[in-house]
C-alpha cells in the first residue's frame, strides 16, 4: 500500500488540515503533520476533502450491453467523478435476479479496482413483475446485495410489492421503486404538460409517479420495512415523501441531478439526448426539488447514469431509448444548482452524495468523514475551477450527455479508493 500525505486540505469546506494515509486507512488529520515513512506528498491548497462519493444508482450494462459500458469503463468514470462507490442496477442481460449474476457483477467491479460495485439485485424474476426473485440467495451472496430493485420497470403489483417489502425485513434491505404506474404511462414520451402539448408527444403525468410512491409509502408504513424511492421528479412527489416522514415511515428518496437543471422545454429540439425516465419535468418541479433536497425530505443525490449505444441514442426520438450519462457531471451539477444558490454547504453536499447514501446502501468504509482509524475513501475537488463538458472526452463508452458544451463549476482533482489514487491531478491512475 502507498503512503500519502494530503496537505493543506480543506475538510468538508471547515478547516484546512493535513491528512496522513498508511496502508488504505486515515492515520491523522491536524495541522503541520509529518509525512509518514515513503509517503508520496500532495499539495491540496484550495481543495476541498469530502468522503468519497457513494451513487445508489448507476447502471454499467455489463453483462449483456458491453457496448454502452462496462464495469471498468463505468467505473472509470465514477472514480473521475470523485465516487469511491456505485451500486448497479440490475437491468442488465441476463437480468441481475441470480446469486450467479451478482456475483459476477461484484467481481468485475473487485477487478477493475476504481470504486467499490455494489450490485443491486432484481425484486422479480425477469424484471417481468410476475415472480420473486432470489432475494435471499443474493443477500447471502459474496456480493452482499442489500438493495432490490425492477428499475426501469415499477414493481406495479401491490401484493408482490407487500411481499418483498416483507422479505427484506429478515436481513435488513431495501427495496428501491421506480415509481410509474404503467396504466398510466402507455406511450409516453415526455412530461405531461404544455410541451408535450404543443410538440404533439404523448405525455407521462406527474401523477403516475406520485400514485406509486402514496401506495409505497402506506405499504412500508404498514409492514415496518423499508423503501427507498428512485429518481424523484415531481413536486407533488416532494409533498408525499414530506407527509410519509412525518409518520415516521422508513422511506429514504433520490434525485437525480439532470432534475435539478433540466426541464422540459429541453424536449422542443426533439434530441433524444434529452428523453430520460421519469422525464425532464417543469421550472415549479425543479424549485420543489431543490427544497426538498436542501431540507433533507429527498435524501439522496444519485446519478441514474444510463449510457446508450449511438444506434439507441441517435435516432428519431419515439425510438430512442431513455436516459443520460451522469457519473462525472453530478457533483458539478450539485455545486451549480445548490452550492452556488446557497441552498447546501459542503457539509450538505457530503451529507447528500456520500453519508447518507452509504447508510441507505449499507456500504461499510464509506461515507466516513476524515478521521484517524477511517478507511481512507476520499475525494479532493477544487471548488473555483470550472470545466467544459465535451462528450468525446467523457470515460463511459457512451456519448449520451444533454450536457454537451455546457460549462460547470468544481473539478475533482484526485479520488482515493483505500488509499490509493484512482484519480490525480483530474485524470485515471489506470
Amino acid at each position: 500500500m502507498n503512503s500519502w500525505l494530503i496537505k493543506n486540505a480543506s475538510v468538508l469546506g471547515r478547516r484546512n488540515a493535513d491528512i496522513a494515509i498508511t496502508d488504505g486507512v486515515i492515520t491523522a488529520v491536524g495541522e503541520g503533520l509529518d509525512a509518514p515513512e515513503g509517503a508520496e506528498i500532495l499539495d491540496a491548497s484550495g481543495l476541498v476533502a469530502l468522503p468519497g462519493l457513494v451513487d445508489l444508482h448507476t447502471h454499467l450494462r455489463e453483462p449483456g450491453r458491453e457496448d454502452a459500458e462496462t464495469v471498468e469503463s463505468g467505473s472509470r468514470a465514477a472514480a473521475l467523478g470523485g465516487y469511491t462507490a456505485v451500486c448497479a442496477m440490475a437491468n442488465t442481460s441476463p437480468v441481475a435476479d441470480t446469486a450467479g449474476v451478482v456475483e459476477q457483477v461484484w467481481r468485475l467491479g473487485r477487478d477493475a479496482g476504481l470504486v467499490d460495485v455494489q450490485p443491486i439485485g432484481a425484486v422479480t424474476v425477469g424484471l417481468a413483475g410476475e415472480q420473486m426473485a432470489e432475494l435471499g440467495a443474493m443477500a447471502d451472496s459474496a456480493a452482499k446485495v442489500r438493495i432490490f430493485s425492477d428499475d426501469g420497470f415499477c414493481v406495479a403489483d401491490p401484493k408482490m410489492m407487500r411481499r418483498a417489502l416483507e422479505y427484506v425485513k429478515a436481513f435488513g434491505g431495501v427495496i428501491a421503486q421506480h415509481a410509474e404506474e404503467p396504466r398510466l404511462t402507455g406511450g409516453a414520451q415526455m412530461h405531461e404538460g404544455e410541451y408535450s402539448a404543443r410538440l404533439g408527444l404523448a405525455g407521462w403525468p406527474a401523477v403516475a409517479e406520485e400514485a406509486i410512491i402514496a401506495r409505497d409509502c402506506l405499504l412500508t408504513g404498514h409492514v415496518d420495512s423499508r423503501l427507498h424511492v428512485c429518481h424523484v421528479s415531481t413536486a407533488g412527489s416532494v409533498e408525499i415523501l414530506r407527509w410519509a416522514k412525518s409518520k415516521g415511515w422508513r422511506v429514504t428518496a433520490e434525485v437525480c441531478p439532470h432534475h435539478l437543471l433540466l426541464t422540459d422545454e429541453r424536449a422542443a429540439t426533439y434530441d433524444p439526448v434529452n428523453k430520460v425516465n421519469p422525464p425532464l419535468r417543469t421550472d415549479a418541479d425543479i424549485e420543489a426539488l431543490r427544497a426538498g433536497l436542501a431540507e433533507g425530505v429527498i435524501d439522496a443525490v444519485a446519478t441514474d447514469h444510463a449510457p446508450h449505444a449511438a444506434e439507441d441514442k441517435e435516432c428519431e426520438w419515439a425510438a430512442a431509448r431513455p436516459g443520460m450519462l451522469g457519473l462525472q457531471t453530478a457533483l458539478s451539477i450539485v455545486v451549480k444548482t445548490m452550492v452556488e444558490p446557497g441552498l447546501l454547504d459542503w457539509d450538505g453536499v457530503a451529507e447528500r452524495m456520500s453519508r447518507t447514501p452509504a447508510r441507505i446502501a449499507g456500504l461499510e468504509g464509506h461515507g466516513l468523514d476524515p478521521a484517524p482509524g477511517v478507511p481512507a475513501n476520499l475525494t479532493l475537488i477544487d471548488p473555483n475551477a470550472s470545466w467544459t463538458v465535451v462528450p468525446n472526452e467523457l470515460a463511459s463508452l457512451s456519448r449520451n450527455t444533454p450536457y454537451s458544451a455546457m460549462t460547470f463549476p468544481a473539478t475533482v482533482r484526485a479520488t482515493f479508493l483505500r488509499g490509493e489514487a484512482t484519480v490525480l491531478d483530474g485524470k485515471a491512475t489506470k
